[in-house]
């Protein structure tokens, strides 16, 4: 019997459903109707979307026991253990699950509500939540009148690999938004995965997203120009990749130790106007352009006196006014 069975297994309906499934959409609702929780029976959950989320969450969920199915809009291959459907808009579980999970991308989340609504398969029992970071739960409006809890589940992590998403999640935190019930179901999923889970504000979460890009995506792109300006510099490229990978990792363990004033070093840190004007002599229109903007972001956290503050300040504004 296979992981989505697990603690589900006194119920006829489910195991119906594992027997003969797709089936026409009055039978579906008959099921959903009949389907309950018994107290030791864990909620059962369906991912809609296998990407990087969809699979890292579904193996993660699996792993910890509790019953998850898969569905992705083209055939793939899936985790071992876990069911996954396919080829469809909408799959065929959604009777027999009691989360669902909208992993797909942020512009397709209002779409796939309208779906679910129109299908008539989600009822008062659900609670549905995509896991979008900018997103919130009006995104899911047009199921309000199906009854079920509404909300949105961030986990706040870079999925990669699915199979070490486990490790990962149970070392991440993530945000929680929506109704009561909703909110409750996500915090359940969150101790089973071992996230540790916090509660945002709907007007919140574009600046928490905002957030999020800074310290993900950004820090990409600036892995990616200090590789380039390395390699322009003669470092030969595996020294410059590995080289990078040392320097930047051991900065996000002092971050991590520390917080982000301790772990600074450079320049903007030591009040060093000279050095800054030797850097940005020796670069491109561009890449001065963003070494400023950021050694200006980077005074706010610098512990300077006046004087020294001055004389940075000089020296980021010197050469764009020449």
């Amino acid at each position: 019997m296979g992981a989505a069975d697990h603690g589900r297994r006194s119920d006829p309906a489910c195991r119906g459903a594992d027997q003969a499934g797709a089936d026409p959409q009055g039978t579906a609702r008959a099921r959903a109707r009949r389907r309950r929780l018994t107290p030791e029976a864990w909620p059962a959950v369906g991912i809609i979307g296998a990407g990087r989320a969809g699979l890292g969450l579904a193996v993660a969920l699996h792993r910890a026991g509790v019953p998850v199915r898969l569905h992705s809009r083209h055939p793939r291959p899936a985790p071992a253990g876990i069911p996954i459907t396919a080829g469809s808009p909408l799959p065929s579980w959604l009777p027999d699950v009691d989360i669902v999970l909208l992993a797909v991308p942020d512009a397709a989340v209002p779409g796939v509500a309208t779906l679910l609504a129109g299908s008539a398969a989600i009822a008062g029992r659900h609670v549905v939540l995509h896991l979008s970071g900018v997103l919130d739960s009006r995104s899911l409006s047009a199921l309000s009148g199906s009854g079920a809890g509404l909300g949105s589940f961030h986990p706040l992590l870079s999925f990669t690999d699915p199979a070490s998403a486990p490790l990962k999640l149970a070392a991440a935190v993530a945000a929680v938004e929506g109704d009561e019930r909703s909110r409750a179901a996500a915090f359940l999923l969150a101790s089973r995965v071992g996230l540790t889970p916090f509660v945002i504000r709907a007007e919140d979460k574009p600046l928490y997203h905002a957030a999020a890009v800074f310290g993900a995506n950004f820090l990409v792109t600036i892995a990616a120009v200090g590789r380039r300006l390395f390699e322009q510099a003669g470092v030969p490229p595996e020294h410059a990749a590995r080289g990078l990978a040392t320097l930047m990792s051991g900065v996000l363990e002092n971050i991590a130790r520390a917080g982000p004033a301790s772990a600074l070093t450079g320049p903007v840190k030591r009040g060093d106007a000279e050095t800054l004007r030797r850097n940005l002599a020796a670069l491109g229109p561009d890449d001065a352009a963003l070494y400023r903007a950021l050694s200006r972001a980077t005074l706010d956290i610098a512990d300077l006196t006046t004087e020294q503050r001055r004389a940075v300040e000089e020296a980021i504004h010197e050469r764009r006014e020449k």
